[in-house]
């Protein structure tokens, strides 16, 4: 038994369903980039011609030269627990946008059933037993006419997701390569420090022996080569820390390329001279920092995303229409399913709208607060984001200003160490004189390495400040 629909009927239907879809528009306000401030895009304050150019930095650790840092910073990329979770976000997040795009095609659903039923002599149907298997088989599909936008709004948010997620990955890869690099740099400024120090004790070995055999010859009392000794000592004392931070240095690195200390290969130990640069640092501007840094970008996302959300709060103050049609058949047994039986189909729309719309709009102002959180963090991020880049840059000049003065310091002193000890030889000066002209030289030495170190650590800060770093 076929239940028919009017054709009249189903052309208004369909003429309706057209102008309803000619008529849809998405809810809530447009989104648009917001401004920066001007000045953000001007050159950087702390940017001396002398140490940087305005040149874009990709690939900067590539800057240092240095194949085997090449290689940890590829593994770090495919291998770090950090950046595997991001990548696991992401795809999360591109999984959601799916799932939400697939709610503009018509949704169908295949459903059957089969229940043994006893009839009474009044419900037994014509050719029915008494006693029967009752099978029921059917299609429904539907579709959501979005004709306020909820669905587009739905898609645009999760559009924003997947942006701020993908922004997020490039975060954790920019922190990842600077970590990494930072590691392979303390290691190697810790055996050059180490080498400073091993220098440093031989030097004082040597003083030591002159003094001593001075001694031997009633020259001088053996309380100047006890000075000397102790002073040797402190300096000798200094390489077991200096070799504690190296391999903390080598275990960080393991950890950030995802292998276990003992997996370590052991040509990320052989650089015993700190990392240096040949040339200036790229740094670009303020414009290019703000379209690199990753978290201004996920920022921008997440905002964009708010913004979508008030609109779908929005259409939710406004009816939904569906429409829907089914078809299906209920018969005795399986053979005759799509048989003979009685088919049962219907065709027209719903609509559902909620009265009671205090919750909507409730959910309309939480939407608005949320987009007002995000612009304010979006504007933080930025100022941060500028901040931290100028902060480094400072830093990094200055570190270069006292590593300059810490050279001069130790030319100075090498020079007195020298005289010193060949006036101690010709008896023209006390013990007290050399000693103090050999620490002065120790201390020189050891703070000019300590300073190489620091310019290192200073140039990757002014990298991971850029925001960039991959192709």
């Amino acid at each position: 038994m076929f239940t028919r629909t009017p054709s009249r009927w189903l052309a208004r239907l369909a003429t309706a369903t057209s102008a309803l879809a000619l008529a849809a528009c998405a809810s809530g306000p447009d989104y648009a980039r917001p401004a920066t401030p001007v000045s953000a895009a001007a050159p950087f304050v702390s940017a001396g011609t002398a140490v940087t150019t305005s040149a874009p930095a990709d690939d900067w650790w590539r800057l240092y030269q240095d194949p085997v840092l090449d290689g940890l910073i590829a593994d770090a990329l495919a291998a770090n627990t950090d950046v595997r979770v991001a990548v696991a976000r992401l795809q999360r997040a591109r999984a959601s946008l799916r799932e939400v795009r697939n709610d503009r095609t018509p949704q169908a659903t295949l459903g059957a059933g089969a229940t043994y039923n006893r009839f009474s002599q009044v419900q037994r149907l014509p050719g029915i037993d008494s006693e029967s298997w009752l099978i029921d088989g059917g299609l429904d599909v539907s579709y959501e006419v979005d004709l306020f936008g909820r669905i587009a709004r739905n898609v645009d948010a999760a559009r924003g997701d997947v942006g701020a997620a993908a922004a997020d990955a490039d975060a954790v890869r920019v922190s990842v390569v600077a970590a990494t690099t930072r590691a392979y740099a303390d290691a190697a400024a810790a055996a050059e420090r180490i080498a400073v120090a091993e220098r440093i004790v031989a030097l004082l070995d040597q003083s030591l022996r002159v003094t001593e055999r001075r001694v031997d010859v009633g020259m001088t009392t053996p309380l100047d080569a006890t000075r000397i000794a102790a002073l040797r000592d402190q300096r000798r004392a200094d390489v077991p820390t200096l070799a504690a931070e190296r391999q903390a240095a080598l275990f960080r690195l393991a950890t950030l390329t995802g292998r276990t200390p003992q997996d370590l290969p052991p040509i990320a130990a052989q650089r015993t001279q700190t990392l240096r640069l040949d040339q200036p640092i790229p740094v670009g501007d303020g414009a290019a920092l703000l379209a690199r840094r990753p978290d201004v970008h996920a920022a921008e996302r997440r905002l964009a995303a708010a913004t979508a959300r008030i609109g779908v709060a929005t259409a939710d103050l406004y009816p939904r229409i569906t429409l829907g049609g089914s078809i299906g058949q209920t018969s005795t047994g399986l053979g005759n399913l799509f048989g003979a039986g009685p088919l049962n189909w219907l065709l027209g729309p719903l609509l559902s709208w909620h009265v009671n719309q205090g919750r909507a709009r409730a959910r309309i102002a939480g939407a608005e607060a949320d987009t007002q959180a995000a612009l304010a963090t979006f504007d933080g991020t930025v100022l941060t984001a500028l901040e931290e880049t100028e902060t480094a840059l400072s830093a990094y000049q200055q570190a270069i200003a006292r590593r300059s003065a810490l050279a001069e310091a130790r030319s100075a002193a090498e020079r007195a160490a020298r005289i010193t000890r060949a006036q101690r030889r010709e008896g023209q000066i006390d013990s007290l004189s050399q000693l103090d002209a050999e620490r002065t030289f120790a201390d020189a030495e050891a703070a000019l390495a300590l300073a190489d170190a620091q310019i290192t650590r200073a140039q990757i800060d002014v990298f991971r400040a850029l925001g960039g770093g991959w192709r």
